[in-house]
């Protein structure tokens, strides 16, 4: 019998993944996930041989999760850029705040400064404010933390280092030692 896959070799003899095969592992992917075992597949997919099946089902799932995590990423991160916009806007309303002029009222009266008869400043909003932005510097943090470690910007770097090392002691002849 001859080889079904003959067509997708390259020049060099090597396999090619063509959309036919992409399918018929695809397929022995969901046939695994519905209890099929590597042998069942194998035959009813023509596969070669059980390793084969168990192969080419692998393929398939590394392919599965490869491109949706593309995707995912992407989503997260025109979510994080949503969010810095929102913060960018909660900044915004928030310094309108600090610059307001903020007068006390109690019980629906203007609260008079006893020394100078003008109305008396309500410290409190400000304060509130302030708080509001450190709590949107935070967010913006915890954002730029959850970008770098989506990008893979905070991954862990291999260094190689080479090198050979020599130990003199100092003050000893070696003609001693011998």
């Amino acid at each position: 019998m001859a080889n079904p896959n003959q067509d997708a070799r390259t020049s060099q003899g090597r396999y090619t993944r063509t959309l036919k095969n992409t399918e018929r592992d695809t397929e022995a992917a969901r046939l695994h996930a519905h209890g099929y075992t590597d042998g069942m597949i194998a035959q009813q997919l023509h596969y070669p041989s059980t390793s084969a099946a168990r192969d080419g089902r692998r393929k398939a799932l590394a392919e599965i999760t490869q491109v949706p995590a593309a995707e995912i990423i992407a989503l997260e991160v025109r979510k994080l850029d949503m969010e810095l916009v929102r913060l960018e806007q909660l900044e915004r309303d928030v310094r309108k705040v600090l610059d307001a002029e903020h007068i006390t009222v109690s019980n629906g009266k203007v609260i008079l400064d006893p020394r100078t008869e003008q109305p008396l400043a309500d410290d409190s909003p400000i304060l509130l404010a302030a708080d509001r932005l450190v709590k949107i510097e935070d967010a913006r943090r915890r954002n730029a933390e959850r970008r770098a470690r989506l990008l893979g910007l905070d991954a862990e770097q291999k260094i190689a280092v080479s090198g050979a090392v020599r130990y003199e002691v100092v003050g000893v002849d070696p003609a001693d030692l011998a």
